[in-house]
């Protein structure tokens, strides 16, 4: 696949992952407002969170990366492949349904499980609450199921688009929500909320899954398949095979996800017994992590959304060194932007987020930018870590990455565990954010080891230099933003609105400029690449426009 095919395949999920984004962050700003950032909100976001956790054990997450070659290889049937995803698609959504009757009995055990200390002595209310809002909340998980099912049939027939649209409407639903609850109820609190805004919101927030998926199906249809309800599983053999490692792969995953939620939680209710109002547990983590995987999201998915059906036809044709080739310039282009994310978030953190969340204190919003600060380090290293492990879900080997998620979670826990015994209450969740990027950037260098295999040594000297020419460049551009932002103190001080969106935009829109012409003096060859290729996207767009016209 060539730059330019890449480019124009990913922009255009690019331009919808930015829309899905943009409402996304309008939606957790406003469930910030309604919840606040302490308990009340932990008990919200650990229930909203469950869904996410469990549906990622059979078909999230990395999971999904292994239908795709699958249902390209099925494309040659007979029928197109439409029998083979009919009976995929309908074996995995009765899987999901049970597994949502078992979740909504078990929740109480659930919840004992990811927060364990809201079971204690004088926070009977939070579990009552956070029990309430997992039942209503994991009915996602069967939708949560469908909509990925449908949107990798869709993806294996050249649709990309659609993936990254869908969950626009979820948001802007959801928004709504959230807003008709702030406007009738604007001071909520644990003592205050009701039985009836505990339903609004849980129902609310899942019934913007239930939008997201089920639009999807009219959309299906226009690529020329048509999926029916069909049982059996002739066919779907090597699925699963495959898929039972991946379960371990996921499974791993979660359980270190688990620790963070855990640690998280029990983080808080240690603040609160001593008194700290500020909310410095899973909410923080949980609000920091979705800004952290904003450029994430809009680059690297789109980028190896687009690449993955490609690499899965290089794979089968044993084309093992043009694999090798497409996963380094895949590594390359996401640097452009993901390694200026990462310094930004490091140095801007608590700029950023005292402006981005308005309902809450300063206080508040300046924890939560810490802990976007400890992220960042990891930014790059994560991004990276993602589109090697579409590597070997090209070459459908799904039991060599489990040794590389395990290494990286051993290592998160190990920290987030000797955080909990050692730092002061209030800053163990920054330090869970400096746990997940210290785990990804040490397991990057044993992914490279386990991924030669397949396409031969991908060295860090095949990148390296490139990331660290950007990371010069990036520092170069916004050290001296940093600097004045220590010396005016635009952290500490408490200053109003107006104030803190000046100094954003100082930083939003000096930085940029600052990079692209440091990166062009220092002659880095795909910041001039990725400007020829958004003028060809742009005159494409124009194009395409005039002859609709």
């Amino acid at each position: 696949m060539k730059p330019a095919d890449l480019f124009h395949a990913s922009s255009v999920m690019a331009v919808g992952t930015i829309l899905s984004r943009l409402t996304g962050f309008i939606r957790i700003v406003l469930a910030v407002a309604v919840l606040g950032t302490a308990l009340l909100a932990d008990t919200f976001n650990v229930a909203n969170t469950m869904p996410n956790i469990l549906y990622n054990l059979l078909v999230g997450g990395a999971l999904t990366a292994i239908f795709v070659p699958q249902i390209v290889r099925s494309s040659s049937d007979n029928d197109g492949g439409e029998s083979f995803a009919s009976r995929l698609v309908t074996t995995i959504s009765l899987i999901l349904l049970l597994l949502v009757l078992v979740g909504v009995l078990f929740a109480p055990t659930l919840v004992r499980i990811y927060a364990p200390e809201f079971s204690s002595s004088g926070f009977e209310n939070e579990f009552r609450l956070a029990v309430a809002f997992t039942r209503y909340c994991l009915p996602q998980i069967f939708f949560l199921g469908l909509f990925t099912m449908l949107g990798q049939v869709a993806n294996a027939r050249g649709s990309f688009a659609p993936l990254m649209w869908a969950p626009i409407l979820n948001n802007l639903f959801v928004i709504i929500v959230f807003s008709l609850v702030l406007f009738v109820a604007p001071h909520l609190t644990l003592s205050s909320i009701t039985d009836t805004q505990v339903q609004i919101l849980g129902w609310g927030t899942t019934l913007g899954v239930v939008i997201q998926a089920l639009v999807l199906i009219p959309v299906l249809k226009r690529t020329g398949i048509h999926l029916r309800p069909r049982l059996g599983f002739h066919g779907l053999g090597k699925s699963f095979t495959l898929a039972g490692w991946t379960l371990v792969y996921v499974l791993i995953s979660q359980l270190g996800y688990l620790v963070t939620v855990n640690v998280s939680t029990s983080a808080a209710v240690r603040s609160a017994k001593s008194g700290i109002i500020t909310g410095v547990g899973y909410t923080p983590f949980s609000n920091a992590y979705l800004i952290m995987m904003l450029p994430y999201s809009i680059v690297t998915i789109s980028i190896i959304t687009a690449l993955l059906p490609h690499l899965s036809k290089l794979a089968l044709d044993l084309n093992r060194n043009e694999v090798r080739i497409q996963l380094i310039r895949a590594i390359k282009m996401v640097g452009v932007l993901t390694i200026p994310s990462g310094v930004a978030f490091l140095l801007f953190g608590p700029v950023i987020t005292r402006v981005l969340f308005l309902g809450i204190s300063q206080s508040d919003a300046t924890y939560i930018g810490y802990v976007l600060s400890a992220l960042g380090l990891g930014l790059v290293a994560f991004s990276i870590n993602l589109i090697l492990i579409r590597g070997f879900n090209a070459f459908e080997d799904t039991k060599t990455q489990v040794l590389s998620i395990l290494l990286i979670n051993v290592i998160s826990v190990a920290l987030s565990y000797l955080f909990l015994a050692t730092l002061k209450n209030q800053w163990i969740t920054i330090g869970l954010g400096f746990a997940f990027s210290a785990s990804y950037i040490i397991g990057l260098v044993f992914t490279l080891v386990l991924l030669k295999r397949h396409t031969g040594p991908i060295i860090l000297s095949d990148f390296m230099p490139q990331h660290m020419k950007l990371l010069m460049a990036s520092i170069l551009a916004m050290a001296p933003l940093f600097l004045v932002s220590q010396y005016f103190s635009w952290v500490t001080q408490e200053s109003s609105i107006m104030v803190r969106v000046g100094e954003l935009i100082v930083v939003m829109v000096t930085s940029p400029i600052l990079y692209y012409f440091v990166a062009r003096f220092m002659k880095i060859e795909e910041i001039l690449v990725t400007r020829e290729l958004v003028k060809i996207q742009t005159v494409r767009v124009l194009n395409s426009r005039g002859k609709r016209l």
